[in-house]
């Protein structure tokens, strides 16, 4: 998965400048401790320029990250590092690896994975594999929680062609997602265009990136639990809470680990 966020993740906070990271953390917080209110120690997969484990280890949680980007990698970092020049009730402690092969000599309360990290899982096998990482870091009746593109919306609704514009100070960014629907595969490319344009000098870069997206439905994610030592506890659409239709393109769900 590396290979699809070389260039993207340089431009990739102030692309997602306006998601709602303060809402989500607190939704994901909420979600877990429904299940289990005692979580304290959390293994995220893909934790990304660690903006949900900031805000997150603000909230008291002691925060592990899993990140194969080095340039997201390298932010999540620098989080961290000033986390721990501030007085917070929890931590985060990023690591460069992959979600698929990263070990640990620890259990945790809980593992979570956000942002459709899983849809970025596109083969069987490598969603299988992500999901033994997790059982791994997993006590029996450990919690794991992530979030997916639904196959239900995603073949209703289908992928439409998409532009966003950003900028700060220094840059402008124009993203153009242009999407091939691969129903057959229950898969979606994301093909990316993105013009970057320098406020100082007017230079401008452009590059193009292609994002494989899986999309899921509950029975499969049932049978990847099983085969994997979880049960499935729970599916809400992402941040609204609502049962999972046609209308949710993002679904959460809640995994539990189970004894042998």
């Amino acid at each position: 998965m590396a290979e699809h966020f070389k260039t993207y993740s340089q431009y990739y906070d102030l692309l997602y400048r306006d998601k709602d990271y303060a809402g989500e953390a607190e939704y994901v917080r909420d979600l877990v401790q429904r299940f289990d209110p005692q979580v304290k120690s959390v293994l995220e997969l893909g934790c990304g320029t660690g903006k949900h484990a900031e805000l997150l280890a603000r909230a008291g949680w002691q925060l592990t990250g899993v990140e194969m980007s080095t340039t997201m990698l390298e932010a999540a970092q620098e989080r961290a590092a000033n986390l721990q020049q501030q007085t917070v009730s929890g931590s985060f402690e990023p690591h460069l690896g992959d979600a698929r092969e990263f070990r640990i000599d620890r259990t945790f309360g809980a593992v979570i994975s956000l942002f459709h990290v899983v849809s970025y899982q596109t083969s069987n096998d490598d969603v299988i594999r992500m999901f033994e990482t997790a059982a791994t870091h997993l006590p029996v009746d450990g919690l794991f929680v992530f979030d997916v593109w639904y196959g239900p919306a995603v073949v209703a609704q289908k992928p439409v062609v998409r532009v966003k514009r950003m900028e700060n100070e220094a840059l402008k960014v124009i993203r153009i997602a242009e999407p091939e629907f691969l129903p057959d595969l229950n898969r979606v490319d994301v093909n990316y265009t993105i013009l970057a344009t320098s406020t100082s000098d007017g230079a401008v870069e452009q590059f193009e990136e292609r994002h494989p997206m899986r999309f899921y439905s509950r029975p499969e994610i049932d049978l990847l639990a099983r085969l994997t030592g979880f049960e499935v506890v729970h599916a809400e659409q992402w941040m609204t809470r609502s049962e999972p239709s046609e209308q949710s393109w993002g679904v959460a769900f809640v995994l539990r680990k189970i004894g042998k």
